[in-house]
C-alpha cells in the first residue's frame, strides 16, 4: 500500500513514457512486415511485453533495448505456437492478437486470466468466422480462451459489432492486407472509442497499407498489400499525461506533460478540453501541454471516445461544485473490472456522492475524505486516485504495483511532483 502526501503544486515538468496504444499496433505492424524496424521511445510495461512475446511465440523477433524495441518481422507468415499464448489481463493484447491468430495455418490457443475468461470477444469470433478463420470460445461462452485456426480464412466480406469494444474492428483492419482477398467490413453497431480507430489506421498509414473507408460504417482493405519495415517514433502517452493534468486541475497548481504533438491521434489528449470546461487553463507550446488549476465546476459529457479517462474525470469531479454526469459509460464494465463499479464504490468510500445507472455516472462534488483504495488490480483506479490524495490527506492506494500494466514508472513521477 501507498499513502499519498497531500501537498501542494505549483509547477511541475514532466515527460511521460510513449503511448500504449501505439506500442501494441506498431508492435503489430512490424512483426507482420519482412525485414527490420525500430520503435523509437516505445512504452515499456506488462501489457505490451505480453504483446511482444506473443509476437514472439507466431515467428517475430522483438527486443527492448535502449528505449527502443527492434523488430524482426515475419512477413504475414506467422509460425505455429508450441505453447498457448498467455495474455494476462490484456484487453487489447487479446482483441487485436484474436485477429492476428487468423493469418496462422496452425491452431493457436489464446488465454488470460480468471477476469479476461469473462471479458467478451464473442463479436470478433463471430467475425473471424465469417471470413474462414474457425474461431471460437474454448468454453462457448464468447470470452476467452479462444481458440483461432485461420488455415481456410482468405478474407472476404466480414460484419462486426463494435458496440462493446473497438478493438475487435482494429484488430480485423491489422490482419487484414496479409488476407490473399483483403477485407470489406461492415460495422453493425458502434463503434465506441472512435478515435482509437483513427489511431489504428494512421498506423497503418505510416506502415504502407491503404484502407477505404466511409465513415465509421465500412472499410475496406485490399489483400495482398505488405506492412514496410523501417523507424518508427512513439509520442508520449495521453493516457498516462491524463493523470498529471489531473493533479493540476485538483490541487490548484500547474503541470506541463512534455513532447505531446499537436496532432496527436490520441482521443484520450481531450482530457484537457473537459478540464478546461470545469475551469482549468489549458495552453500549449514548445515545452508541451500544460494545465493550471482553477475553480472547479460540474460539466455534463459523453466519454464514448474516452472510455479510459472516465476514473480520472470523476476524481476530478469529487472536487468540483455541482453533479457532473458522464454519459455513454455503460461499455466501462467490461474493462479491467468493472470500472463503473469500481469508480462508485472507491469515491463512495471518500464519502462522495456518486451513482452509476445506465450507461450515466454522476458524481456531486463535496468534501472528500481519505480512504484506503481499493484498486481491484485495475491500473487505471490506482492513478486516478492517487490524484485525490494530493487534495485531501489520508488516501491509500492498496495493491500500487499494478500501474506496471501501462506505467510502470508512475510512482517515481508522481512522488516527483
Amino acid at each position: 500500500m501507498i499513502t499519498i502526501e497531500s501537498r501542494k503544486i505549483e509547477h511541475a515538468v514532466v515527460r511521460v513514457p510513449g503511448s500504449k496504444s501505439y506500442t501494441h499496433r506498431l508492435l503489430i505492424g512490424c512483426a507482420l512486415a519482412s525485414g527490420k524496424s525500430t520503435l523509437a521511445d516505445p512504452l515499456v510495461s506488462e501489457d505490451t511485453r505480453l504483446t511482444a512475446r506473443a509476437l514472439g511465440q507466431m515467428g517475430a523477433r522483438i527486443q527492448f533495448a535502449d528505449d527502443k524495441a527492434r523488430v524482426t518481422g515475419t512477413g504475414g507468415r506467422l509460425q505455429p505456437a508450441d505453447d498457448p499464448i498467455f495474455l494476462k489481463n490484456s484487453g487489447t493484447s487479446m482483441r487485436l492478437l484474436t485477429a492476428l491468430a487468423g493469418l496462422g495455418r496452425t491452431p493457436y490457443r489464446l488465454t488470460g486470466s480468471p477476469r479476461m475468461h469473462q471479458r467478451p470477444i464473442g463479436p470478433l469470433l463471430d467475425s473471424l468466422n465469417q471470413i474462414g478463420v474457425a474461431a471460437r470460445s474454448e468454453n462457448d461462452n464468447g470470452c476467452p480462451p479462444v481458440l483461432v485456426d485461420g488455415i481456410n480464412g482468405q478474407g472476404g466480406a466480414a460484419a462486426i459489432d463494435c458496440s462493446i469494444s473497438s478493438q475487435f474492428l482494429s484488430g480485423l483492419l491489422l490482419m487484414a492486407p496479409c488476407l490473399s482477398r483483403g477485407l470489406d467490413i461492415s460495422v453493425t453497431r458502434g463503434p465506441v472509442s472512435k478515435p482509437y480507430l483513427d489511431l489504428t489506421l494512421d498506423i497503418m498509414s505510416r506502415l504502407g497499407v491503404g484502407v477505404e473507408r466511409e465513415g465509421y460504417e465500412r472499410f475496406t482493405v485490399a489483400g495482398g498489400q505488405a506492412y514496410l519495415a523501417g523507424d518508427y517514433p512513439v509520442e508520449p502517452d495521453c493516457s498516462g499525461a491524463s493523470y498529471f493534468w489531473a493533479a493540476a486541475a485538483v490541487n490548484g497548481g500547474s503541470v506541463t506533460v512534455r513532447n505531446i504533438p499537436a496532432n496527436t491521434r490520441q482521443g484520450d489528449v481531450g482530457i484537457v478540453d473537459l478540464l478546461a470546461r470545469m475551469g482549468c487553463r489549458v495552453t500549449s507550446g514548445a515545452e508541451g501541454v500544460t494545465v493550471t488549476g482553477g475553480e472547479l465546476n460540474a460539466i455534463q459529457c459523453d466519454m464514448g471516445d474516452m472510455p479510459d479517462m472516465v476514473p480520472t474525470l470523476a476524481v476530478v469531479a469529487a472536487f468540483a461544485r455541482g453533479t457532473t454526469e458522464i454519459r455513454n459509460v455503460a461499455h466501462l464494465k467490461a474493462k479491467e473490472t468493472d470500472r463503473l463499479a469500481a469508480v462508485s464504490a472507491e469515491l463512495g468510500r471518500m464519502g462522495v456522492a456518486v451513482s452509476a445507472t445506465g450507461d450515466t455516472l454522476r458524481v456531486t462534488g463535496g468534501k472528500a475524505h481519505g480512504a484506503e483504495i481499493e484498486t481491484y488490480d485495475d491500473h487505471r483506479i490506482a492513478m486516478a486516485f492517487a490524484v485525490a490524495g494530493l487534495k485531501v490527506p489520508g488516501v491509500a492506494i492498496k495493491d500500487p504495483h499494478c500501474v506496471a500494466k501501462s506505467f510502470p514508472d508512475f510512482w517515481d513521477l508522481f512522488r516527483d511532483l
